[in-house]
């Protein structure tokens, strides 16, 4: 690999100039390569940056000048890119879900497997100050031990102002999987892997309306459900309380809170890399801030594919792994059944809590 991490975007859609601006300032990780179906969209990203060359997929996947595939494509065909890629002897890091199902996305961490090929994949929010510092403060003791959680993403969805919103209402999307990562990942994080879930759902709506772009007024089907709660048991004993929606128009619920036996710590939204965590004790009996102690500084999408490089280097695993990125995507589909069957159900799968994050800049793996 050498001391830079060369990567090959496929998909060149919305999330893509986020993590191509973030490859710019990282040192130890390069964007050689954009591909996607629409050629004129793989050029215009291109073009905005220097060395950037644009082409087909099939071109990227055949290129020595990429060692990872960072696969930001639709979520139904995440699994497709990435075994595509691992065939042509490439690392993968992909946004999230892992893939539309844990059958699919068992295949690729075993394909990966038997190649010697390394499967990351987002959120890597998680690995900025926010939740890390509320991941110290947790393991710290400064709640005493957690009881409890809960996790809130509401939203009235997001066609209002993506202009191809058709994918997040399709199997595969909706709040739970396309959000759930985010919330899921950072409990993960704070508490631990899932044991036990049981959960409801409902779809109010069975069509939306495109609100933004040049599809505005396209009216296209619901075919996921839009409203899903549920309760995760985690292997530590802590029980979180889960709500995902795009059917909630405003509210004023926290985003995550964990509730110790001694105390209680509001996290930050997991969908960003920093924020104020906030912390109360019974000994004070009122909240104060929790200054930043851990995590990334200052960081952004991409991050997590550059603590992928450093690991390739180390010897170690990435901390956005496609091995916590299966359990949370197990968790999320074990969820959705306990909501049709009524039952509560066994989470098959489980994982190792990521390596915390010390409170630093990331550094270049060549260092």
């Amino acid at each position: 690999m050498g001391d830079t991490l060369k990567v090959g975007v496929i998909g060149a859609g919305k999330i893509s100039t986020a993590y191509a601006t973030t490859f710019a300032r990282l040192p130890g990780v390069a964007m050689t390569r954009v591909a996607d179906l629409d050629t004129g969209r793989a050029a215009a990203l291109a073009g905005q940056f220097e060395g950037v060359r644009p082409g087909t997929p099939e071109e990227l996947l055949a290129a020595d000048d990429v060692d990872l595939v960072l696969n930001l494509t639709v979520p139904q065909a995440h699994a497709a890119v990435a075994l595509a890629a691992i065939a042509s002897g490439k690392h993968v890091y992909g946004e999230k879900p892992l893939a539309a199902g844990t059958t699919e996305a068992r295949g690729v961490l075993d394909a990966a497997a038997r190649a010697g090929l390394v499967v990351g994949c987002a959120p890597d929010t998680v690995l900025g100050t926010g939740v890390q510092t509320a991941r110290a403060s947790v393991e710290a003791g400064d709640i005493g031990t957690p009881v409890a959680a809960t996790a809130f993403m509401i939203t009235p969805g997001h066609e209002r102002w993506h202009p191809s919103p058709e994918f997040y209402y399709q199997p595969g999307g909706g709040p739970l999987l396309d959000m759930g990562p985010y919330y899921l990942t950072a409990l993960v994080h704070l508490l631990g892997p899932v044991r036990r879930v049981t959960g409801v759902t409902a779809t109010p709506r069975a069509t939306r309306e495109i609100g933004s772009g040049p599809n505005a007024g396209t009216v296209f089907p619901v075919e996921v459900a839009t409203h899903v709660t549920g309760v995760l048991e985690h292997a530590g004993g802590a029980v979180t309380t889960l709500m995902m929606s795009f059917d909630v128009w405003a509210g004023q619920l926290p985003r995550i809170e964990v509730y110790g036996d001694s105390g209680s710590l509001s996290v930050p939204d997991p969908n960003n890399f920093d924020g104020p965590v906030r912390l109360y004790t019974a000994a004070t009996q009122e909240w104060a801030d929790v200054p930043e102690r851990a995590g990334y500084r200052d960081a952004a999408r991409g991050y997590g594919v550059a603590d992928l490089a450093l690991s390739l280097r180390d010897g170690t695993s990435p901390r956005a792994s496609g091995e916590l990125a299966f359990h949370v995507l197990d968790v999320m589909e074990r969820l959705l059944e306990a909501a049709t069957t009524g039952a509560s159900l066994e989470v098959a799968s489980t994982c190792a809590v990521p390596a915390p994050v010390p409170f630093s800049s990331l550094p270049a793996p060549g260092a």
